[in-house]
């Protein structure tokens, strides 16, 4: 049995894997059956070994980094979600969310609900006021 250090191409994941052999290594990577356990990509190359000394602070960054990037993808399905079933109101969340209070004829679609933005103060005092508001980080199309 042989351990390998692997790095996926792809994602930048740093891994480590047994294999029987060497060349039971490269026969799984020619039948292109080794995969990044992140993000699936087929690109995992062997990277240079260290001798075995405990590293676990690379670990725990490893697992932190994945962890960030679970998170990420949550919240970009979560603002998917948002955009496909809510009604975007901007800046004028607050004034928005007083009238459809309110005033329940104001929109026609009165069960998709609206999303925009408020200042901390406006959110707090919604709540005072009995309107139901939640909060969620955005994260920017732009950010990868």
């Amino acid at each position: 049995m042989i351990k390998y250090a692997l790095i996926c191409k792809s994602c930048k994941l740093e891994f480590e894997s047994w294999f029987g052999s060497s060349k039971e290594f490269d026969r799984l990577k020619k039948m292109k059956l080794l995969s990044c356990q992140s993000c699936n990509s087929i690109k995992v190359e062997k990277s240079l070994m260290s001798p075995n000394l405990s590293n676990s602070k690379k670990k725990i960054n490893n697992i932190n980094e994945l962890k960030f990037k679970e998170v990420k993808q949550k919240l970009r399905e979560y603002k998917k979600f948002v955009k496909d079933n809510f009604n975007f109101v901007g800046e004028n969340f607050a004034y928005e969310a007083r009238s459809l209070h309110y005033n329940k004829n104001k929109y026609k679609d009165k069960k998709k609900g609206i999303y925009g933005r408020a200042s901390l103060q406006d959110v707090k005092e919604l709540k005072e006021e009995g309107i139901e508001t939640e909060m969620l980080p955005w994260i920017e199309d732009k950010e990868n």
